[in-house]
């Protein structure tokens, strides 16, 4: 997107057509119904992102939250910065739970943290779709640890669904597990590294919400 549209709906409903997103799929990105992206952008209703859309929406298609309306100051964008040439990947102030399972609800953007390209695209990630939230519980222990931070590939998700670790929605908890594809067709694995806590190892997929891959982890030194 070469311009910059003051309009928020239009400046949306333009990245949508150039990436060939539809907006079923971008509500469903987000957690909202089918329609509310489409009711957005064409009957002004809700006449304004609520700012956790917003941030997520931003994040996911790696622009300013400015563009879609937000603070000129508040940046939410896995972006160049020009002068580093580094790639800025938003921190979100959401803890997806290692343990029984968080909501993450009105959560925004609390920061950027600074990758260099290279090694982002040696991980195989996609920076317009990344986001770095927190570890939550000890389910995921020793893999991960309670407060570590963790790297999401948004892109990498069901349709590219392989044995790994993912972000995921069950029952509307937001939780970090490992999933494995199980036998039968559209079935998978949900496991927790800890043996202290449950795994399910045979679930339909259609019940599992995938919202990115794990794609790196950092830890503070204990």
């Amino acid at each position: 997107m070469t311009d910059f549209d003051p309009d928020p709906r239009a400046a949306l409903d333009r990245l949508l057509t150039e990436r060939g997103i539809d907006y079923a799929q971008l509500s469903a990105r987000i957690g909202r119904n089918p329609a509310y992206i489409q009711q957005y952008i064409k009957r002004g209703s809700p006449r304004r992102l609520a700012e956790e859309d917003r941030a997520r929406i931003a994040a996911y298609l790696g622009v300013s939250e400015a563009l879609l309306g937000g603070p000129a100051l508040r940046v939410a964008t896995a972006a160049r910065s020009r002068a580093a040439d580094m790639v800025l990947v938003p921190k979100l102030a959401i803890g997806a739970s290692a343990g029984a399972g968080a909501i993450a609800e009105g959560e925004p953007v609390e920061g950027q943290v600074a990758f260099d390209p290279k090694w982002l695209r040696d991980l195989g990630a996609d920076p317009r779709a990344l986001s770095i939230i927190r570890v939550e519980g000890d389910s995921m222990a020793p893999t991960l640890s309670d407060g570590d931070d963790i790297m999401v590939d948004g892109g990498d998700a069901a349709a590219r669904l392989r044995d790994g670790i993912y972000v995921l929605r069950i029952d509307d908890g937001l939780m970090v597990k490992r999933v494995a594809r199980a036998p039968g067709q559209g079935r998978v694995s949900v496991i927790s590294d800890n043996p202290q806590y449950p795994t399910y190892p045979d679930l339909p997929l259609t019940s599992v919400r995938l919202i990115g891959r794990v794609v790196w982890t950092g830890r503070r030194v204990r």
